[in-house]
């Protein structure tokens, strides 16, 4: 099937740099999705995305869709045709059904016989004429939030588009339709109200006029020659390199963070790194805020040598300057009052103790109905040094923590630098002079701030971290504030699985139902639903769910020590661990199956009530005896384990069962005529379950 290359690129106005990438990745997944659905196939699709352009090309696009084959299966010959050849009703109604003549019916012998076929070839779809419309179709599928109209149009985009190239193979997509007047240009339609034609632009300012394409293969290289890299790879990959160079220029390295170099590569078309300085005596200032002023504001890399911040940063223009120092002049002009700023709040913030600070989080809401964010730090004390009495943490320095731990949000830094808090509060707690463990706190209660994120390396700022999501969660679930699909405003799942890997990772052994109960036992500002435990015990273990799944642990290995009812976190990751690693035994997957007989024979014949003594002199055959003598031996080995939690030594001494209750099965009539033996037989089952479902249910494996 012929095939021809085709391109189209979007001209607009300076897109919103954080959303640039995730546009035009979705742009092309939306193509694809809509060449597939039409069974047009296609090769490599590349993608480009610039400041001012997003753009798709798409190598040996075919010119006509599959359209697929249908084939139709009639009546077989004996029921098609009477006994003197002539078709019948059955055979008539095929053809009719298919809109075709007798003349037209096939035959095709299967097993069965001889019976009527038809085969359908599917006429594809012309892939020119589909094409803006796929185009329009995808621009309006992409994930923008807010479109804006520009001019007098009604076309809505995120923002203006002043040209749209469509090309496929050498021709625009008028010319590849055959639409040469204006009439059949309009039928063939438009996209955001422009008509696509050869032309793009190049650089705002080094190459701003019109330049012709005249196939998909030249894209790149005439861009390249309009001073325009495209590709935001390969801009990306550059800048690396650069601001890398620049950085070993200064005796430093530079650091490069993803999230900003994505935003830098966003920003420009044709990057040029350039390294500036600021004055070293801003370097008396937590580096901290001085980075965040220039990665945040100015979209800076900072550098760094031997642990220390260098009084550098590395900018990218978007220009080939002639006079590359009156750039770099302009951005040193431009930090000094930032960097000025960052020094003035630090140096207002430290003259009145962190303390003291706390009244006026009393006129900051936490959430609409919970309280102020003072309420919240009260709830957080309590809540946290309840748990630090239960495993004898130091009670003083935790209601320390927590009587300084959002004090720092209402400091002039904060509040312009909204991204170090935690850290401001650390700092301005060392300035203080108090206690490390409590000023390491201050930022420790924020971790883990996401997956796989470090968590505190104190216990009082662990016992700080986990009451603050406590609270957060009973909190939010007690007004009905609940997640929903993709939604999630308070980071409740976030908060959630932070809690299970504090107590699981820190080896907290607490209940979870006692915890919920404690942060419910704190005063809140108005009255809590009456399912808040249930419903958030519930969901938390749902996480735990999702978690074991991302590990990797198959979701039943899970699910059998969910059904034991367990709530205790640790307990639970102890207990699913060894089910993990038992079901990694040759004896586990016959032993999930015997267990899972003992439960079904067990449901079937009164269950809860069947009493777990087994009498000796009842016990007839061989294969009973010998599994009663092992469940009592293992039960005396096993029992210890248990009360120390070593439920993996527990499992791998139950492995060892095996055998015996293999031989049981095979021998044994459990339901015997004699109800005495019968019942002394569901006593022994009784016992050999309760080893198992001590640790879990591993009939669900």
């Amino acid at each position: 099937m012929s095939t021809r290359d085709f391109l189209v690129e979007l001209g607009t106005e300076e897109l919103p740099p954080k959303a640039l990438k995730k546009l035009s990745v979705a742009f092309a997944a939306e193509l694809k999705d809509w060449l597939d659905t039409e069974d047009i196939t296609y090769g490599n699709v590349e993608i480009f995305a610039a400041p001012r352009r997003l753009a798709v090309r798409i190598s040996n696009l075919a010119e006509k869709g599959d359209g697929g084959v249908v084939e139709k299966f009639g009546p077989y010959s004996n029921i098609a045709f009477d006994a003197n050849g002539k078709p019948t009703k059955a055979a008539e109604g095929f053809a009719k059904s298919n809109g075709i003549s007798m003349d037209q019916v096939s035959k095709i012998t299967d097993s069965k016989g001889e019976r009527l076929y038809y085969r359908v070839e599917g006429h594809g779809t012309i892939t020119s004429t589909t094409l803006i419309a796929a185009v329009d179709h995808s621009l309006g599928k992409l994930p923008v939030p807010k479109r804006m109209r520009w001019g007098s149009s009604r076309v809505e985009f995120v923002r203006p588009v002043h040209w749209i190239l469509m090309l496929f193979g050498n021709q625009d997509i008028y010319e590849a339709n055959n639409a040469q007047t204006e009439q059949q240009k309009e039928m063939l339609g438009r996209i955001l109200g422009l008509q696509p034609g050869k032309t793009t632009r190049g650089h705002r300012f080094h190459a701003p006029g019109e330049i012709v394409i005249e196939h998909p293969s030249e894209y790149q290289d005439k861009l390249r020659a309009a001073y325009v890299m495209a590709s935001f790879s390969e801009r990306g990959t550059l800048i690396k390199e650069q601001v890398t160079a620049e950085g070993k220029k200064l005796g430093g390295e530079a650091v490069i963070s993803d999230d900003l170099l994505d935003e830098v590569t966003a920003l420009n078309e044709w990057p040029v790194a350039l390294a500036g300085s600021f004055d070293e005596d801003f370097l008396r200032v937590p580096p901290e805020a001085l980075v965040s002023s220039m990665k945040e504001h100015q979209k800076y890399f900072h550098v760094m040598k031997d642990g220390k911040l260098l009084p550098n940063f590395i900018t990218i223009a978007n220009i080939e300057s002639k006079d590359p120092q009156q750039v770099i002049s302009g951005n040193e002009k431009v930090i000094r009052p930032r960097l000025s700023d960052a020094a003035f709040f630090w140096d207002t913030d430290r003259k009145n103790p962190l303390a003291s600070r706390f009244p006026k989080l009393e006129n900051v809401v936490w959430v609409n109905g919970l309280g102020s964010t003072a309420d919240k730090t009260r709830r957080i004390s309590v809540l946290a040094s309840k748990i630090a009495e239960h495993i004898g943490a130091d009670v003083a320095l935790v209601q320390r923590a927590a009587h300084l731990c959002k004090n720092d949000l209402v400091s002039n830094m904060v509040t312009e630098f909204t991204d170090l808090q935690g850290l401001a509060g650390k700092y301005y707690a060392e300035h203080d002079g108090e206690p490390a463990d409590v000023a390491a706190a201050m930022v420790e209660q924020y971790m883990p701030a996401f997956a796989g994120d470090a968590l505190p390396a104190t216990q009082t700022g662990t016992l700080i971290a986990l009451a603050d999501r406590l609270d957060s969660l009973v909190g939010l679930f007690g007004t009905g504030q609940l997640p929903t699909g993709s939604k999630d405003p308070f980071a409740l799942r976030r908060a959630s699985l932070g809690v299970l890997r504090l107590l699981v990772e820190k080896q907290i052994n607490i209940d979870l139902g006692d915890l919920i109960d404690w942060a419910l036992a704190n005063e809140w500002a108005t009255e809590l639903r009456a399912d808040t435990k249930a419903t958030l015990t519930e969901y938390m273990l749902d996480r735990f769910s999702a978690w074991y799944q991302d590990e990797n642990i198959p979701t039943g290995v899970f699910q059998s020590v969910r059904a034991l009812g367990v709530t205790n976190a640790l307990d639970i990751n102890r207990r699913v661990q060894a089910v993990f690693t038992f079901g990694k035994l040759e004896a586990a997957q016959a032993l999930a199956a015997a267990n899972k007989r003992v439960s079904n024979i067990l449901a079937k014949n009164g269950g809860e009530n069947v009493e777990a003594k087994v009498n000796a002199e009842l016990l007839q055959q061989a294969e009973e005896k010998a599994l009663a003598e092992q469940v009592a031996a293992k039960k005396a080995v096993v029992e210890p384990l248990l009360a120390n939690g070593d439920y993996s030594a527990a499992l791998t001494e139950l492995a060892g069962l095996r055998e015996v209750v293999d031989a049981f099965f095979d021998n044994v009539m459990v339901i015997a005529d004699d109800e005495a033996v019968k019942n002394n037989r569901l006593a022994l089952l009784k016992q050999l379950s309760g080893l198992f479902m001590a640790i879990a249910d591993i009939s669900v494996l």
